[in-house]
């Protein structure tokens, strides 16, 4: 094996728990082969790390691995940055510049926040998944991309589909390989193999001891709810161990540097200041968002014809058996929903999209669209 053979990535996917050894065994089975994967979870779960892996166990990886963030591109030069251009194609092309696409060329690109990527652009990447065909800004000239694709979204993909945000053909082709990342909170017994490995990859860096963990400290860090995954708890770590000199990390200490941040055992004895009803209500609300989102897939499943293979649960077993007697519509939940979560934050739009799992350009839509 050389230096390309994956373990080094795949040492950041640590775990014991279901979810993360689900993850490492469909990185091992699409590997080897060309086709395109779909890399969904939250901000910090590691999605970039998965799709490092599969390259890097692939037979392409003597070749580059391209990592385009589609989120940080402007629409204006989108296609320009990914597919190159022509000398003289607009005002500021003084020489012929080669993308993405051409530079990853018999290797693979990585398309992080897909949910991103401009409409416009979206029909070509279809084409380049189907026939691996593109062309330049200001060309005519067809030209070839021997390229494996790998994306990545913290999104829903299908509300985006459903808002017309997003192209139903390339969601689906997509699709075929789903890598679904648990949340860190989902995977809490996984966490003191990650601390551990972490804390030692950190001073070993820095030629420092590596300071020691108690039993407590374990579970303090385990009842963290970690809204940042596994990078928030990678940055933490290497904070304490900078702060803390060498001292060994116990509960006390590590809550002191957690001070005000939200623990698993903490969520409802801390005072909220709101009623039993009105807390109530939320739920129902964050019950019925995802529902919403849930059956929006299922219907774009039906209309193109693709049935989902498991449709008994919903909703985290939640069942409805008739939605006419869910007393709001999903649109006033919605609302309700949005203007909840903006007064949580002072009106902060930046932090209510990330909470709620949206892109700030579909939160001022919706603010428009309901007069928030």
């Amino acid at each position: 094996m050389n230096s390309y053979d994956g373990r080094n990535t795949l040492q950041s996917l640590l775990g014991e728990t279901r979810g993360i050894k689900q993850v490492v065994q469909i990185i091992h089975q699409v590997a080897p082969s060309d086709i395109s994967v779909l890399i969904s979870g939250e901000s910090g779960t590691g999605k970039e790390l998965v799709a490092s892996a599969i390259h890097e166990l692939s037979h392409r990886r003597q070749k580059p691995m391209m990592t385009v963030n589609c989120g940080a591109i402007p629409e204006g030069i989108f296609e320009s940055e990914i597919f190159g251009h022509e000398k003289g194609a607009f005002t500021s092309a003084d020489k012929l510049r080669r993308g993405y696409f051409e530079l990853a060329n018999g290797g693979t690109i990585f398309l992080d926040e897909i949910g991103d990527m401009p409409l416009a652009a979206q029909v070509k990447i279809l084409r380049i998944l189907e026939t691996g065909e593109f062309m330049r800004v200001g060309s005519g000239e067809t030209m070839k991309a021997d390229v494996r694709i790998l994306a990545a979204t913290n999104r829903d993909l299908a509300e985006a589909v459903n808002l017309g945000r997003f192209r139903q053909d390339l969601y689906f082709r997509l699709k075929a390989v789903n890598i679904v990342i648990p949340p860190l909170r989902e995977r809490r017994d996984d966490i003191p193999l990650l601390a551990d490995y972490f804390m030692r990859t950190f001073c070993e860096k820095n030629h420092i001891p590596v300071p020691a963990i108690t039993e407590d400290g374990y579970e303090a860090l385990k009842n963290y709810y970690w809204e940042g995954n596994v990078r928030e708890l990678k940055n933490t770590l290497e904070s304490m161990v900078i702060l803390e000199r060498g001292r060994s990390l116990d509960g006390e200490t590590i809550r002191r540097h957690l001070s005000g941040q939200r623990f698993r055992g903490q969520l409802l004895p801390v005072p909220t200041g709101k009623s039993s009803e009105q807390l109530e209500r939320e739920m129902i609300y964050h019950v019925l968002l995802e529902l919403k989102r849930e059956i929006g897939e299922i219907r774009q499943m039906l209309s193109s014809g693709v049935m989902p293979r498991q449709m008994g649960r919903l909703s985290r077993g939640v069942i409805v058996e008739d939605a006419r007697e869910i007393p709001v519509s999903l649109e006033e939940a919605e609302k309700e929903q949005i203007q909840l979560v903006l007064e949580e934050f002072a009106g902060n739009r930046r932090k209510t999209a990330e909470a709620l799992g949206i892109g700030e350009r579909t939160l001022y839509r919706k603010i428009k669209q309901y007069g928030l």
